[in-house]
């Protein structure tokens, strides 16, 4: 019973939370002004600036800032207890990551639709503009690296979602194509593909198609990775009408629906238990509330200031920013939409994330698998999960898909439709990031052209080429500490992985940096963004120095160093150092006084 009333709890606390302090934000401090011509009107060029409802919008704007990041994140978070990482959560969505991601998408439809890093130039310094824009490609460059390794992952272990996954593709494009040509309501093609998407589930591994499949999943990662780096490049450059917009919103309907059914079997399995006769077994959480002291998982890093950059996407994200005021703000029709998508989607996200806590410290003790063949219940099975860091890495997305399965088994659901939608939920999810993240990349990298004079970088297609070739040339490598073999090919993406997490959440800090000096500059109220910037400056920080120069494992002064995390790591310490000497000379200065306005349309 206690995992159905931190459920039921989390998801009334959410609503209140977006109809008081959301509500506050839109109406008091923002102003949304349902009569302003939004950029998706004023500059509609039905490709990139094209007029959406906020439906539509929501579906792209959820599935592109979620990503496998809320499950990754907080899967891997509970080692050190369910408590902490459920109020970071909770807390840190509603007063840190809902603010973030409201106020990058109100500033950049304020500016034309601009990314916050080209708003950084005119609103806090000339310099902090190159300097913001450089951390952004530097982060979006690590997550179209490893994201293709986490998608042929998920593949190679959950087969059964291949097709279910490839079949989103051409559905998405004739639902797009449907919807633009002929402007008919949405009721109906969302029906059809949301029947054809879970049809594709339950036959996705039948017949010819297991064999599909199977064939596949044998496919080395480095070939993943090509095809789906080749995919995000065509996604980029295509009008966001034709993949892009419903791609990302068919995809939200069959991941919402899909957290219906884990909402639902967690409610049974909570009130009736799983099973039948002697071996109906109760819901309960197997985990300990907290793991520290003696009782710390082996190997796992000190909980501050390591919790706070392990969980980013469920709490806080700066990719969010890049989502905001990339290409949502674009895309809403009216201002008075920025509640539902800014702040609505980073709640939706943060109850998907104590939907994933719960499955990995309650669902899991339902049984899941070891490494030996046997099935392991209650206790038994989360310590063989989370008995040390290194393990809890490698496991975390199977604990999540096993987890949540049990919870949709307890509807009647037969286990192997349960574990297929999981994988294709977690596989969705990481795909619609990437392909968002490779368009977002390609803005960043014209915005680099226009800040540097470099000309060819200004052109779209050459852009996007540039940050693919960029990415995957990275994760073509093998994986760090491995042989220049053929299996091991296509991970190099873990080479910079370390360093995503604090990189990450440093760019939050300064998104919010750029949210604070817009409204200063305003006379506006601050305390709101200036409490969660100080936090997520300092505190992305702390685990960056820590990582670097601190303990047996530090980059630069440890056992076994490592100089291009170390030469990274303390890069980004000194840019960001650099941004905040450039803020620190230039707050004085900005209270009330405006900055110039955007003369020109962004790239």
């Amino acid at each position: 019973m206690q995992t159905l009333l931190i459920a039921l709890g989390s998801l009334i606390l959410y609503l209140i939370a977006y109809h008081t302090y959301g509500r506050w934000l839109a109406r008091k401090i923002f102003k949304l002004d349902p009569d302003r011509i939004p950029p998706s009107i004023e500059l509609q060029d039905g490709s990139d600036y094209v007029p959406t409802s906020k439906g539509v919008v929501f579906g792209h704007h959820f599935t592109s800032i979620a990503g496998t990041g809320p499950i990754v994140g907080p899967t891997l978070a509970v080692i050190w207890g369910w408590v902490p990482a459920l109020l970071w959560v909770l807390f840190g969505s509603i007063f840190i990551g809902a603010v973030h991601d409201f106020g990058s998408l109100y500033i950049s439809m304020r500016n034309r639709g601009q990314t916050v890093g080209d708003i950084s130039g005119r609103v806090l310094a000339p310099r902090a503009r190159i300097l913001f824009l450089s951390i952004l490609f530097l982060a979006l460059t690590i997550v179209l690296a490893i994201f293709g390794l986490v998608i042929a992952n998920v593949f190679k272990m959950f087969p059964s979602s291949i097709f279910p996954c490839l079949i989103q593709i051409p559905i998405a494009v004739i639902i797009g194509i449907w919807l633009h040509r002929k402007g008919i309501s949405l009721t109906l093609p969302s029906l059809i593909a949301l029947g054809i998407m879970y049809l594709s589930v339950h036959f996705g591994d039948w017949g010819p198609l297991h064999a599909f499949n199977a064939e596949l999943a044998s496919w080395s990662i480095l070939s993943w990775c090509i095809l789906l780096l080749v995919y995000s490049y065509i996604a980029s450059v295509l009008p966001v009408w034709v993949l892009l917009q419903p791609r990302d919103y068919i995809n939200s309907l069959q991941l919402l629906s899909a957290l219906g059914l884990v909402v639902a079997g967690l409610v049974i399995a909570a009130l009736f238990g799983v099973g039948s006769g002697a071996e109906k077994q109760a819901l309960e959480i197997v985990a300990e509330p907290i793991r520290l002291g003696e009782n710390a998982p082996a190997g796992a890093p000190m909980i501050f200031p390591f919790l706070f950059v392990t969980i980013a996407c469920g709490a806080i994200s700066g990719f969010h920013c890049l989502v905001s005021s990339g290409t949502s703000s674009k895309q809403l029709q009216s201002e008075t939409d920025a509640q539902f998508v800014g702040y609505g989607s980073m709640l939706t996200e943060g109850f998907l994330a104590v939907l994933v806590i719960l499955a990995c410290v309650a669902g899991i003790g339902l049984g899941v698998s070891s490494p030996g063949g046997e099935t392991l219940f209650g206790e038994a099975a989360y310590h063989a999960k989370y008995a040390e860091w290194g393990a809890a890495g490698k496991g975390a997305i199977s604990a999540f898909v096993e987890g949540s399965a049990n919870f949709i088994k307890a509807l009647g659901l037969p286990g192997q439709f349960a574990v297929a939608l999981m994988g294709v939920f977690v596989a969705s999810f990481a795909a619609t990031t990437l392909d968002s993240a490779c368009r977002l990349q390609r803005y960043v990298t014209q915005e680099l052209g226009h800040a540097t004079g470099i000309k060819p970088l200004q052109n779209k297609h050459v852009a996007t080429i540039f940050a693919v070739v960029i990415a995957g040339l990275i994760a073509a490598l093998p994986a760090p500490g491995t042989a220049w073999e053929v299996a091991n090919l296509g991970k190099g993406g873990l080479i910079l992985w370390p360093v995503f997490g604090a990189t990450n959440q440093l760019l939050g800090g300064i998104a919010f940096l750029v949210i604070l000096f817009w409204m200063w500059r305003r006379g506006l109220p601050i305390w709101f963004v200036a409490i969660p910037a100080l936090f997520m400056l300092i505190l992305p920080a702390t685990a960056m120095i820590m990582q670097v120069f601190i303990g047996p494992d530090a980059w630069l002064t440890g056992d076994k160093p490592n100089y291009l995390l170390a030469t990274i790591g303390i890069a980004t310490l000194a840019l960001e150092a650099w941004i905040l000497v450039e803020a620190a000379k230039a707050w004085p200065k900005a209270k009330g006084i405006l900055e110039a306005p955007p003369t020109s349309e962004p790239a």
